[in-house]
């Protein structure tokens, strides 16, 4: 590890929006997320964050909810935790875990809404790929009745993953395109035109390539 990620996890730990609890032992965060956010809020969680920058984006668009962002890369989360803090953004914290264990840190139906952006594809494991069904019945675990699951990838093979999942499974596809950009509406209301445009460091990566943007928004339950 780097001296400058190694300056930033020792960092990040001190900010008051991250938590960091004890792997594979009892936590008390489950069921007392609003405690932190001091309100009651829905809650929506983003999966596998990096540096948090569509929490932060999410969370400048949408003050009357709370944003969680989670990854294992506590130094990559203390660029978007620092930015929440210089913006005064209350409504954003972060949590580093392993998603494996993500149901460990909420209770039965306090997330509204998840955001899986730019998921490693894992071509190689199946099972490890954030919309497995492995995953996504934990997810159930912790969804609230009709909670809302999106999914932002450049990888076709793990969009095409998923797509096959949610027919196989008969969720409740809301909303798939394979070309999000070129699918926008020109009328689209434009709040929501603002949160497809927020980019992640690695969707900024992938577009200057020339990847095409892949989106889509399902029910498990």
């Amino acid at each position: 590890m780097g001296k400058d990620k190694i300056r930033r996890f020792a960092a990040v730990k001190e900010f008051p929006n991250f938590f960091e609890p004890v792997i594979k032992e009892p936590s008390s965060l489950g069921g007392n997320w609003n405690k932190h956010f001091k309100n009651d809020n829905p809650i929506v969680l983003e999966l596998g964050c990096g540096k948090g920058e569509y929490s932060v984006g999410l969370a400048q668009h949408f003050p009357g909810k709370n944003f969680i962002a989670c990854d294992i890369k506590g130094a990559r989360m203390f660029i978007g935790a620092e930015q929440a803090l210089e913006q005064d953004l209350d409504n954003v914290a972060f949590l580093r875990t392993k998603i494996d264990f993500i149901t460990d840190y909420f209770s039965s139906g306090e997330v509204d809404e998840i955001w899986l952006t730019f998921s490693d594809p894992q071509p190689k494991k199946p099972n490890k790929r954030l919309s497995s069904k492995i995953f996504m019945d934990r997810y159930r675990e912790i969804l609230k009745p009709g909670g809302i699951i999106h999914m932002k990838t450049d990888s076709d093979l793990l969009f095409e993953f998923t797509e096959e999942l949610i027919k196989e499974e008969n969720y409740d596809l809301i909303e798939l395109t394979w070309d999000l950009y070129g699918d926008l509406p020109e009328n689209i209301d434009p709040i929501t035109r603002d949160i497809f445009h927020i980019k992640t460091h690695y969707e900024k990566l992938f577009t200057a390539k020339g990847a095409v943007i892949k989106y889509c928004k399902f029910r498990i339950s």
